[in-house]
Order: structure tokens, then C-alpha cells, then sequence
């Protein structure tokens, strides 16, 4: 029998994402708002990611009484001194306008080297237990938006070893090599390893 791990956040997009990275452990992640109808507004004062997924993780989990796994995650530019970082998801109201304004702000600059990041946050307070992994992606920034597929950076984030935008790539791709596909299986070996 799976574990029920509640997934804290309102994107769903995120969520489905976690959910297909999960769907051959012995974890069944269920959406933050299906569990929580109105969600939880928790304030990310973390100076990480992994801070601020712990913060999240906790927050969700004492306001449901189950587990909870949360994920924080941005995007790092070299030529932008590895901004907007932490701040990926602040630096604008939508993701139309986030990616306006980087690729504004990068202009036409050759060094387009750029990674994503993500820590991954699971709490356990039945074993009183908190596991936490990074992962990451590295690629380029490409000039233009391309693609329909993911969400966030992904129309202008082109990983190492491909020509085409995470967007462009799509889930299964992504699935494969993605900075959360990443942490997820670090944390499903952890959790393997401590007996689930």
C-alpha cells in the first residue's frame, strides 16, 4: 500500500510534474488543494531551497496532519551573477513576464550558461522524520521563447546535450533529466534505503 504524501502547493502544473515522478514509488502524491481546499499562504523566508521547501513541507503537513513534500526551485544565470535564483518565481506576477524580463536583462550577451535548481522537502511526523535533496540542470538560455509543453523558464531554458527548450522537449523528456527529476530520484533512493 502507497504512502499518502500531500503535495504542498497550489500549481498544478508543479503537481502533475511531481506526479509522474512518483508514480513508481511507494509514494501516491495527492495535490495541495484537493486536500486543502483553500490552501495554505506560507510565507518562503528561507535564504535556500532547500529552506524554503522545508518551510513549506512543515507548514503543509501540520495543516493537513499528514505527510507532506514540497519542492522549491528556481533558475540561476551566470551572466546575471546566478540571478534570479531563489527569486525566480518573485521577480514578476506571471511567467510571461519573468521571462521578459531575463532575457531583457541578459540582451544579447554570448555567456547564456544557466542551471535549475531544485530541493526537494518530504516530512514524515508519524516517524518524526525530514529528508531533503537538491537537483540540478544545466543548459543555456536561448534568445527566443519556443515550445507549448511545461511551464515557468521552461520556453527558454535549452539543457546540455539538446537543441530545444525544456517547452519544446516536453513531460517525457523532462521526466528524464529535469533538475526535480533530479531530486526526486535521489529522494526515492534515500527512501528505499530507510525501508519504504
Amino acid at each position: 500500500m502507497k504512502l499518502q504524501v500531500v503535495f504542498a502547493s497550489s500549481n498544478e502544473h508543479k503537481y502533475e510534474e511531481m506526479k509522474r515522478l512518483f508514480e513508481w514509488t511507494n509514494i501516491e502524491l495527492l495535490f495541495g488543494l484537493e486536500v486543502l481546499p483553500k490552501g495554505l499562504d506560507v510565507e518562503e523566508s528561507g535564504k535556500s531551497y532547500a529552506e524554503n521547501a522545508l518551510i513549506k513541507a512543515r507548514a503543509w503537513s501540520e495543516g493537513t496532519g499528514m505527510p507532506a513534500m514540497s519542492d522549491d526551485s528556481g533558475l540561476e544565470v551566470e551572466a546575471l551573477d546566478w540571478r534570479p535564483g531563489i527569486f525566480s518565481s518573485r521577480v514578476a506576477e506571471n511567467d510571461e513576464s519573468r521571462i521578459r524580463r531575463l532575457l531583457d536583462e541578459l540582451g544579447r550577451r554570448e555567456n547564456r550558461r544557466a542551471r535549475f535548481v531544485a530541493a526537494l522537502s518530504l516530512v514524515l511526523p508519524q516517524r518524526a522524520q525530514v529528508w531533503i535533496t537538491e537537483g540540478f540542470c544545466w543548459g543555456k538560455i536561448a534568445f527566443e521563447l519556443s515550445g507549448s509543453f511545461g511551464f515557468g523558464y521552461d520556453p527558454v531554458f535549452v539543457p546540455i546535450g539538446y537543441e530545444a527548450s525544456f517547452a519544446e522537449l516536453g513531460p517525457k523528456a523532462k521526466s528524464l533529466i529535469s533538475h526535480r527529476a533530479v531530486a526526486a530520484r535521489a529522494l526515492s533512493q534515500l527512501l528505499s534505503s530507510g525501508g519504504f
